[in-house]
């Protein structure tokens, strides 16, 4: 047989050893290497990308887990108390005490300067009214010594953090050059520091005159009430719908028209879901404005096509022989599919239905059309079902209003938000993740 090959290869051309590649084999085994190192290229070049957009995520956020804090020791006798509280102007009592307490700290340390209220204001705020929101809410701690960690101004928190520099710092009712030589001397006398800044994992938005006390901890309660909404509508909903469409509708137009239309929805811009949210939901059924519950609807109709289109294609890997054996022992056509497809099929409708969750808990323009970029959230809801009816924020709506606003700090804020967003989104991928290798089964 080999003879015969090689005696009836083609006129013109030589018979070569199958040890040594011919000029074509050399060919197309250049350009298979060729496509290899573009493909390696594309992937080095998206990765080379993906750590820059990393680190700059990193870089710009990490300044907003820490702040700048006054850390000192006050004492507040009865005679004291009652006698701030008796003056026409409280907390301006309150700040003088605070003041000669700090002047007696700095003499402690050798150090003498010369400062007054309004420069103590604009270094910590209205510091008169903690005081005194603290001592009628605690008056045991009258008598006792106390220790206080206030939250310095922004601009302070800037000059520690090297946004504000003594060259580029021009005097305003915000901060002057002379407070700086009284922030040296605070911070050289331990005074003043950085710290860990649990008021933004923990806090709500202040508003957009106190950057420094704004937190995240308000709009995460938010996002969290708007998704137990999406995932207690969208996943028994999404399920039933692919169950029916790819087990039991029988196949006509009707069914292929469904077919199309969710395809086509899966594509529709979010923003299309708040206005159609906004129009159904509070113009027409009159749900309370800016609520997680309302968010939670939206956010559903944009869940839903991501779920149905990914339990159907969980459903098309189960084996027909699956069906076939269970229908063979005399099994009817439900309990084939709830005791033996929908089981098997399971794995990757829940790595879908999160997938479609982590779409959701990212999604800005939707909560636009419904009102929750305008509504400020300063606090926690009262009650678990206040958390649906509420008006409240969301990680997204509450990043997109820091982003907006004029203080660079609100946009240091922005960029710790969006850390603590994906930091959310990867944890809910590593759950699918994990349940896909928990549950499922290889044919």
């Amino acid at each position: 047989m080999t003879d015969a090959s090689i005696n009836n290869a083609a006129p013109g051309r030589r018979p070569g050893s199958l040890l040594s590649a011919d000029v074509r084999t050399a060919k197309r085994n250049a350009a298979e290497k060729r496509f290899r190192a573009y493909g390696l290229t594309a992937m080095l070049i998206g990765l080379f990308f993906l750590v820059v957009l990393f680190v700059t995520i990193v870089r710009s956020g990490a300044p907003a887990f820490t702040r700048t804090v006054v850390d000192v020791e006050f004492t507040l006798t009865q005679e004291q108390f009652d006698a701030a509280e008796s003056e026409l102007f409280k907390t301006k009592a309150y700040s003088n005490l605070f003041i000669s307490e700090l002047d007696a700290r700095l003499e402690q340390d050798g150090l003498d300067l010369d400062f007054d209220e309004a420069a103590i204001e604009r270094l910590l705020g209205k510091v008169g009214g903690t005081l005194r929101e603290h001592y009628r809410a605690n008056p045991g701690d009258l008598g006792q010594p106390v220790q206080f960690e206030l939250a310095a101004s922004s601009r302070v928190d800037g000059y520690f953090k090297g946004r504000v520099t003594r060259d580029t710092l021009q005097d305003s009712r915000f901060l002057q050059a002379s407070d700086l030589d009284l922030v040296d001397a605070l911070e050289e006398a331990g005074i003043m520091k950085q710290a860990f800044n649990w008021t933004f994992i923990t806090g709500a938005d202040s508003g957009v005159d106190n950057p420094g006390g704004a937190g995240i901890g308000a709009s995460v309660v938010g996002s969290f009430f708007m998704m137990l909404v999406v995932l207690f509508l969208s996943l028994p909903i999404g399920v039933a719908a692919s169950i029916y469409l790819e087990e039991f509708a029988p196949q006509n137009r009707f069914t292929d028209l469904i077919e199309v239309n969710i395809s086509n929805l899966a594509a529709v811009p979010s923003i299309v879901f708040g206005i159609l949210g906004l129009a159904v939901f509070i113009q027409f059924m009159h749900l309370p404005q800016s609520a997680p519950l309302v968010g939670g609807l939206v956010l559903t109709l944009m869940t839903l096509p991501t779920i149905i289109i990914s339990t159907r294609a969980s459903l098309k890997s189960v084996p027909p022989s699956i069906r076939d054996a269970a229908l063979g022992v005399g099994a009817s056509k439900m309990q084939a599919v709830f005791h033996h497809v929908l089981p098997l099929a399971m794995p990757g409708i829940l790595t879908g239905t999160i997938i479609g969750l982590a779409q959701a808990l990212g999604e800005t323009a939707p909560l636009l059309l419904i009102g929750m970029v305008g509504f400020v959230a300063r606090g926690y809801p009262d009650g678990f079902l206040a958390g649906f009816t509420e008006p409240n924020s969301a990680m997204p709506a509450q990043i997109y209003t820091w982003a907006a606003r004029a203080d660079v700090s609100f946009y240091e804020k922005a960029w710790g938000g969006i850390i603590i967003l994906l930091a959310f989104l990867l944890t809910m991928n590593i759950i699918a993740i994990i349940l896909r290798r928990r549950f499922e089964r290889r044919w």
